[in-house]
């Protein structure tokens, strides 16, 4: 798994799920998209059962399934399920007493905030459906000019 960020790594794998809803997915099998060990994928998709995103079923053709339909999971519910924090700038004070400080960490707060309510705002507005779709779309598309050729 080369990417740093659980979300694009959940969402990867979400998509792949959400495109054979009721077949459940192993540990191995999501492992196997996501170039990663299985125990990783178990930790990650930890939150996401606690969510209310992903449901387990034990046992033989057990795995992991959708909780509900793709066209009800935004990425925002993903995001907040993983607890995802996309902007990482420390506004801690190190001098608590220093002006300078204080203004600059308080104008710091404010633009992640505005940032961090843009990006929730667009993440909401976008489901595991659709891009499901947009990969099947993709791929049929990738089919047809293979053969054309």
């Amino acid at each position: 798994m080369k990417r740093n960020s659980r979300l694009s790594a959940s969402l990867h794998a979400l998509v792949h799920m959400a495109q054979v809803p009721d077949q459940p997915m192993t540990s191995e099998e999501i492992a196997g998209w996501l170039h990663t060990n299985p125990v990783v994928v178990r930790r990650m998709v930890a939150g996401l059962r606690e969510a209310g995103i992903l449901s387990a079923a034990r046992g033989h053709g057990g795995g992991w399934t959708l909780a509900r339909p793709a066209t009800s999971i935004s990425l925002a519910d993903v995001a907040a399920a993983l607890e995802e924090s996309f902007l990482s700038i420390n506004t801690q004070p190190e001098n608590p007493s220093c002006l300078v400080e204080r203004s600059v960490n308080r104008h710091l707060d404010g633009f992640r905030l505005e940032v961090e309510q843009l990006l929730a705002a667009k993440l909401a507005r976008v489901t595991l459906a659709d891009i499901a779709t947009e990969c099947g779309e993709g791929i049929a598309a990738y089919k047809e000019n293979r053969h054309a050729v």
